[in-house]
């Protein structure tokens, strides 16, 4: 047998369940720094959130950007995730969108911590916006198509255009008392059939 074949060769190993829980809790820890401290913030900072070694940071993610980039695709599938599975939970389907839209609002703050560099002139950061739109978009669909058919919502809303609306909304604050929250609450509400 010569090298480079036998058994495993070009296999990837799954990633055990703690390692996964481990790079999960990371990512979480990132996020949250990058919201307070902004993407340039100590890598330090990240380590002692997440409780781990700067070299754990290290080890799972080489540069800066592939941890921005993790961050963001993280975020993403969390947010993709969690669409599903409020419409088995929230009390109607027009309830699960209201709260995976509290949850996009979350997302979009964070986003706003990453503008800058996602904006930047590093091709790496190029297929975030597809993939954004590629997990997300179907998602926010498939919770308006729930509230429509339970007769919720008027018929005809467009996903993307929600989407971009309360994106809209987030990116308009900075000012005291600004509650982007508060006003995509108003937008979904709008939504609610008369009558």
């Amino acid at each position: 047998m010569s090298d480079g074949e036998g058994p495993g060769v070009g296999t990837v190993k799954p990633k055990r369940a703690d390692a996964r829980r481990n790079a999960a809790a990371l990512l979480d820890a990132a996020a949250a720094v990058f919201v307070t401290s902004g993407v340039e913030a100590p890598i330090r900072d990240i380590a002692t959130r997440a409780g781990v070694g700067t070299a754990t940071i290290y080890r799972h993610f080489p540069t800066r950007a592939d941890l921005i980039v993790a961050v963001y695709r993280h975020q993403v599938e969390a947010l993709a995730e969690s669409g599903p599975r409020l419409l088995t939970t929230g009390a109607t389907p027009h309830v699960a969108l209201g709260s995976w839209m509290d949850s996009f609002v979350d997302f979009l703050v964070t986003k706003q911590g990453l503008a800058t560099v996602l904006q930047s002139e590093d091709p790496c950061f190029d297929p975030l916006h597809a993939y954004f739109v590629e997990r997300l978009v179907p998602v926010c669909d498939r919770l308006l198509a729930a509230a429509v058919d339970s007769g919720e919502i008027e018929p005809g809303q467009d996903a993307l255009e929600l989407m971009r609306g309360a994106g809209g909304l987030c990116a308009g604050g900075g000012r005291p008392g600004y509650d982007a929250r508060r006003l995509v609450g108003l937008l979904i509400a709008g939504l609610r059939r008369v009558g």
